[in-house]
């Protein structure tokens, strides 16, 4: 673990360790996948000038974030089948998150329930994200099982009424469960320490590796053509039905996707308690802007009333301090973490944030700031928007 310096590192081992298709599945975009590179464009484009003769001994990090102490402005995203990645995956993602002081955002689409991971981990914060299903009487009763498991924070995903355009999850044949072919059983069987240690021991203990989530009669078909009606995703969601989750939801209600100042405003007046500016990590909408490019607007227009969390691109600490000097409260990861499972199981994604948290500090030292909320100040800021198309 001591080779493994940064994300580029983190990447090129878990892309040893795990099958093609599960790789690119986690790796890449949509369509011409030109969003990935404008999230990283648009991010390398930021500078933060630094204030000098400070005196910034150690730079606090430790954060109010919807009434909750964090750690750090952290948040581990919602990531679909982290269990793929490493034997119980998604254990093992909040146990790091404990360790570190953060919450961890479940996914629909986990392989491991909310119900275990709680039984686990008793004392994660957990947050919990939503694909709403057309059968919104299983999604009723999802969301009864999520609150019995002790989650107070529902983080809805807005940005994905259909599933998006992949092609190379067709060309590797990436299917849960996943569908036979000479071309994918080469790739699993390349990566035997993989398959032995994740594959094989999540078969023996539970079966076919599938949504945890889903109702056992639709589980199978999941990801393929023949996804059930009553669990695909519904593409006909309004506001009316963000009141209605409003209404029948007794926590914290996040609506992640905003990348407009109008739809934040809306999501205010709905009795959002904060959004999340997201482009998907580039996996959804290719033509959408960079989360950095539409931030400031946003902020301007409820930054007071609600709390704004951002994510997609992340590679650096640098990074989150970019999205928290133009107005995020605080910072989702989703695929770095999945590198660090990937390298090295629950340690390696506890090395993987630490390493985040550690070149904040640097950062944040460098620029002269005493703490994250120094971000904020104008006087850091050095560098003038990318346009937004």
């Amino acid at each position: 673990m001591s080779s493994l310096l940064n994300f580029i590192d983190y990447r090129a081992r878990a892309r040893q360790r795990l099958p093609k298709a599960l790789f690119e599945y986690i790796d890449r975009g949509s369509e011409d996948e030109r969003a990935l590179i404008r999230i990283r464009s648009s991010l390398e484009q930021i500078t933060l000038a630094p204030s000098l003769l400070n005196g910034v001994n150690q730079p606090e990090l430790r954060t109010q974030l919807l009434g909750q102490a964090l750690g750090m402005p952290l948040v581990i995203a919602p990531t679909a089948l982290a269990g793929l990645v490493s034997f119980q995956g998604e254990i093992k993602l909040a146990r790091a998150a404990r360790d570190l002081g953060i919450p961890f955002c479940v996914s629909t689409q986990s392989v491991t329930t909310v119900e275990e991971i709680r039984q686990q981990v008793p004392d994660a914060n957990l947050w919990f994200q939503l694909y709403v299903w057309k059968d919104r009487n299983l999604t009723r009763q999802l969301l009864e099982r999520v609150q019995a498991a002790g989650v107070d924070t529902l983080v809805i995903t807005a940005d994905t009424p259909v599933s998006p355009k992949r092609e190379y999850n067709v060309r590797n044949g990436f299917s849960i469960p996943l569908q036979p072919s000479l071309a994918l059983l080469l790739d699993v069987l390349g990566h035997p320490a993989w398959l032995a240690s994740v594959w094989l021991r999540q078969w023996l203990a539970s079966g076919m590796p599938s949504y945890g989530h889903y109702p056992a009669q639709f589980r199978g078909a999941v990801t393929q053509q023949t996804v059930h009606a009553a669990v695909r995703l519904e593409n006909r969601l309004t506001w009316n039905d963000i009141r209605q989750l409003r209404s029948g939801w007794h926590g914290r209600l996040l609506i992640k996707g905003v990348l407009s100042a109008q739809d934040a405003v809306i999501a205010r007046d709905e009795g959002a308690d904060a959004i999340v500016v997201s482009a998907h990590g580039g996996r959804n909408l290719d033509i959408a802007p960079a989360p950095i490019q539409v931030l400031p607007a946003i902020a301007e227009a409820v930054g007071g009333d609600l709390q704004i969390i951002a994510d997609s691109g992340v590679t650096r600490g640098s990074d989150v301090l970019k999205y928290l000097a133009l107005g995020a409260d605080a910072v989702m990861v989703g695929r770095l973490p999945l590198w660090g499972l990937a390298a090295a199981g629950q340690q390696g994604a506890n090395d993987s944030l630490q390493m985040l948290r550690n070149e904040m500090e640097l950062a944040l030292t460098l620029l002269g700031a005493h703490s994250v909320r120094d971000c904020r100040k104008a006087n850091l800021l050095g560098a003038s928007m990318p346009p937004v198309c």
